[in-house]
């Protein structure tokens, strides 16, 4: 999958506005060239929740640079899956996460790994979904666009801000 598929992909699911952060958007300059995935069938910019997927293109140096993205060609799709998920695809809780933050290389490609960052909030991630991981991606992708549609009916998580934040700590959304 390229990012241009998994845009695609989840901008063909209802109610999914894709947010692709650049200059003449506003944006800030870190975020340049990174998508949020917000279920906002309204299409209301104002009234928008915390993203259920994202895509990174690059490192967010001091910060965010273990899958060393800056790599050419180098992507990762980043999935905020809930705590059921993600244990199931894991085999521990995201609660548990630090004992096995040191033994992964977030480098690898094509891999459903923690999120680097935020295993503790739920999310995963994938650098260049391809052919071992693309079907289980769609799916994952699916999966969090249905429960940010149903927080979306239920009114949870309607914390709003720029940049995109992931859900608050324990798991939340």
């Amino acid at each position: 999958m390229t990012e241009n598929d998994v845009i695609a992909f989840v901008s063909g699911l209802p109610g999914v506005v894709a947010f692709t952060a650049a200059e003449d958007n506003g944006a800030p300059q870190a975020a340049w060239g990174d998508t949020f995935f917000y279920y906002d069938p309204d299409d209301e910019p104002a009234n928008r929740k915390m993203p259920f997927a994202t895509i990174v293109v690059k490192d967010y140096e001091g910060f965010d640079t273990a899958s060393d993205l800056n790599r050419p060609g180098v992507f990762r799709v980043n999935i905020g899956v809930g705590r059921a998920v993600f244990e199931e695809l894991l085999g521990y809780p995201p609660a548990a996460h630090a004992d096995h933050h040191e033994a992964l290389d977030y480098r690898v490609p094509d891999r459903i790994l923690p999120h680097p960052l935020y295993a503790t909030q739920s999310w995963v991630c994938v650098l260049n979904p391809g052919d071992g991981t693309a079907e289980q991606v769609r799916a994952l992708l699916t999966g969090a666009h249905t429960r940010a549609a149903a927080r979306h009916r239920t009114g949870e998580c309607t914390t709003r801000a720029w940049p995109p934040r992931p859900p608050p700590p324990g798991g939340g959304c």
